[in-house]
């Protein structure tokens, strides 16, 4: 018997006396797996930051190997007596729940540095291990845009690339790397082919600021899906229109036995800053209760009725 195995040995009652069964020699190594295997994707349990993995850099292709992070799902665990929802494989709310954050208490930082929230706000959560650019482009309804389009183009789903403009102008990600480039006068957009073809990551990043500068609250809540506020899913978003408007993303609901619901909120704001996890007050902090009839009250904007629900 190993020198682990020994160690495990007082806090398994039942562990049988080496060489009593055949069918143990086979059957330990599988338990003895189950208990120090990391769940799938390489995320620990306690939520701990860590250089992220190879599967990690490949769902958010943004990572660099020297980051820490924390994926969302095990740093920030449901309320007691709530569960997670189920999500389908693969979905937007499934990578979500794997999204990347920075370690407990980073403050939230604009794009030109300067401190929007230290790490000791009540109203923080968690900041996501995220780039925001240098420009005062990537604000609230861009960063949801930002984190769909990049859930999309991990998945190699590049033909659904496509986002409105303010002005309900389609930008679509496949005429751009075919070398279509806007051109805009007042509220009238054109396309025109006047670059050479280019699908890198480089020019994806360049389309996304292209959506950032005439995208915005009014694109996201002109979109007709909108679901009731039972239906709710994670990567769904509460969105009030308006020059500003705001917008929150749901990354994550748990229910509990009576079918009540909490959430996990996000948000970009102005100017552009870190997306970063909300936290709300109350028994389910930092996860936001979901009433039916009820509206989403957030620390930084006006409450968010059931009706200004959408989905991508």
């Amino acid at each position: 018997m190993s020198t682990f195995v020994r160690l495990l040995r007082p806090f398994l009652p039942s562990w049988p006396v080496e060489g009593r069964s055949r069918s143990w020699k086979v059957c330990w190594p599988l338990l003895l797996l189950a208990v120090v295997s990391p769940v799938p994707g390489g995320a620990t349990e306690d939520g701990q930051p860590r250089a992220p993995t190879k599967a990690e850099r490949a769902r958010y292709t943004w990572l660099t190997p020297q980051a820490q992070v924390r994926p969302l799902s095990a740093a920030l665990p449901p309320p007691e007596g709530f569960t997670r929802v189920a999500v389908t494989k693969d979905s937007f709310g499934a990578w979500l729940r794997g999204l990347p954050l920075r370690p407990e208490g980073t403050p939230v930082l604009s794009h030109q540095g300067a401190t929007i929230l230290t790490g000791r706000d009540r109203r923080l959560a968690a900041v996501a291990e995220l780039d925001v650019g240098s420009a005062n482009l990537q604000q609230c309804a861009d960063s949801v845009i930002r984190l769909h389009a990049e859930w999309l183009w991990s998945g190699n789903q590049t033909e659904r690339l496509a986002y409105r403009f303010t002005s309900g102008h389609l930008a679509a990600w496949s005429k751009y790397a075919e070398g279509d480039r806007a051109r805009v006068s007042g509220s009238k957009v054109t396309w025109v082919r006047s670059a050479a073809p280019d699908a890198s990551r480089r020019s994806f990043r360049a389309w996304l600021d292209l959506v950032f500068t005439y995208a915005g609250t009014h694109s996201l809540s002109s979109l007709k899906a909108r679901p009731a506020l039972s239906d709710v899913r994670p990567g769904d978003f509460f969105v009030l229109g308006g020059s500003p408007g705001h917008v929150v993303l749901v990354l994550d609901v748990a229910a509990n036995a009576a079918g009540k619901k909490v959430a996990l909120l996000g948000q970009g704001f102005m100017p552009a800053q870190d997306f970063h996890v909300l936290a709300a007050e109350g028994d389910t902090a930092p996860w936001f209760p979901l009433e039916e009839g009820e509206d989403v009250v957030t620390p930084f904007w006006k409450p968010f009725p059931g009706s200004s629900l959408r989905r991508f």
